[in-house]
């Protein structure tokens, strides 16, 4: 139990009020260094990564779309159903603005992550592509310590974070919703996993483009319908929002109040944690894509903040503000449960919550599958690791879901947000470097546009 003390005031430290200035300040910073591009690139990026979906005879391994649902899946995971309960209920509805605020530079963050991942990526001794922030902060930044640093953290960070603590999400769900013993779990979700991820990236990427799509449409769906429901509710939760965000909300029921502060630190820290900008994570999937120009992977790139927070994450926060369950007491998953319960009839709300939470954890091992190898093969030096990884990670994932896992919680906590501290490094030193291939790139466009 000391240990466990230790390890959360160390997470503590790590998720604390200077980490979250930094990640929070570097996306702004970016953002006014290309000139508020997640803003005028929204509709055509989204355009590229939804109905283009890939470029034809471009160098990679799968296609811009699979590349996005591979970072989609890593991070639409229980933050986006639990972490959006436990800001509100600890922060006040004014949490959900800051979230916004936080997804918002974190396209930009995204952004500049995807680019020097694809630009530093190299080939493999497979033929593959590898890269994300351990080949940039090397081969773009030439400090390979910090390139080292942020490798090991990855690959602690995938067992935890990407693993153990999302198959034991996936079992407590199925346990608490249908009865089923753990160990079944354990079992069912290690041969779901070993028959993706023992064929590699590119049999991952065919199933996440497959699954999340459905997952994330299930899920909006359902909160939609529930905001429709509440339809009157609506003008009034987007005032409480804006209003919370800038003064003191009251306690009121199982509420005990929260000043601005407070709505600030759960917003950004639980915004973050739900789409991983600034982590660097997202950059070595956008690494393996099929891409003739770095700029255009990361446009694709940034659409996934857009969409985890600025979708996913709002619906969620609509449907505990609209429905009134805010205040009731209740924190994270329990919340959410709550609201979708009370909004739709019967026991549809809550099998929703319930099937989001296995589909959303169940993809993100699937997702950080990826992550851990490629970072595990940069501190080899080679691919031959590659397959004994993937067996220890199924039998990561069956333990994870029959253990009691507080340490590998607050563990894992630690090492998901010293990840973001060498990236940061990279992603300001290289600054110049980002805003001038995006100017090089749109600059080239116009041109080729003047001359038809």
């Amino acid at each position: 139990m000391q240990q466990v003390g230790l390890l959360e005031i160390a997470s503590d430290i790590v998720w604390g009020p200077p980490m979250l200035v930094l990640l929070v300040g570097t996306g702004l910073f970016l953002s006014i260094k290309l000139k508020g591009l997640q803003f005028r690139k929204l509709l055509p990026s989204l355009h590229l990564a939804l109905i283009q979906r890939r470029e034809p005879q471009a160098e990679g391994d799968i296609s811009h779309f699979q590349a996005l649902m591979t970072a989609l899946a890593a991070t639409v995971g229980t933050g986006n159903i639990a972490g959006v309960a436990t800001a509100i209920a600890s922060g006040g509805p004014g949490a959900l603005f800051w979230m916004w605020m936080t997804g918002l530079v974190g396209m930009a963050t995204k952004f500049g992550e995807a680019l020097l991942s694809v630009k530093y990526r190299i080939t493999d001794e497979k033929g593959e592509m590898a890269g994300g922030p351990m080949y940039y902060l090397e081969r773009g930044l030439n400090q390979k310590w910090l390139a080292v640093l942020f490798a090991v953290l990855t690959v602690c960070a995938s067992f935890g974070i990407g693993n153990t603590v999302q198959s034991n999400s996936v079992a407590q769900a199925l346990q608490t919703s249908f009865g089923i013993p753990f160990v079944w779990t354990g079992v069912g979700i290690a041969l779901a996993t070993g028959v993706v991820t023992l064929g590699g990236i590119r049999s991952i990427a065919k199933v996440v483009s497959a699954l999340v799509p459905g997952m994330i449409v299930l899920y909006l769906i359902s909160g939609l319908a529930v905001v429709a429901i509440h339809w009157q509710e609506v003008p009034g939760v987007v005032h409480q929002v804006v209003v919370s965000a800038f003064t003191p909300a009251a306690a009121a029921g199982g509420f005990a109040g929260a000043t601005v502060m407070q709505a600030i630190r759960f917003g950004v820290a639980r915004g973050i944690f739900s789409n991983e900008s600034g982590m660097g994570s997202a950059g070595i999937a956008a690494a393996a894509a099929q891409t003739r120009h770095p700029v255009t992977q990361a446009l694709v790139s940034m659409t996934q903040t857009f969409i985890d927070t600025l979708v996913v994450c709002s619906i969620t926060g609509f449907v505990i503000i609209g429905t009134g369950v805010w205040n009731s007491g209740d924190s994270g998953a329990a919340l959410t449960t709550r609201a979708f319960s009370l909004g739709l009839p019967g026991d549809f709300g809550g099998l929703v919550v319930s099937l989001g939470l296995v589909l959303f954890a169940y993809s993100t091992i699937l997702g950080w599958n990826y992550y851990g190898e490629k970072a595990l093969e940069y501190l080899a030096g080679h691919t031959r690791w590659a397959m004994a990884y993937r067996v220890a990670w199924v039998v990561a994932t069956f333990f994870g879901a029959t253990l009691t896992l507080d340490t590998v919680w607050a563990v894992s906590d630690v090492m998901n947000g010293a990840m973001a501290i060498p990236n940061l490094i990279g992603l300001i030193c290289l600054s110049g470097l980002i805003a001038a291939e995006t100017a090089d790139y749109f600059g080239a466009r116009a041109e080729e546009r003047q001359k038809t």
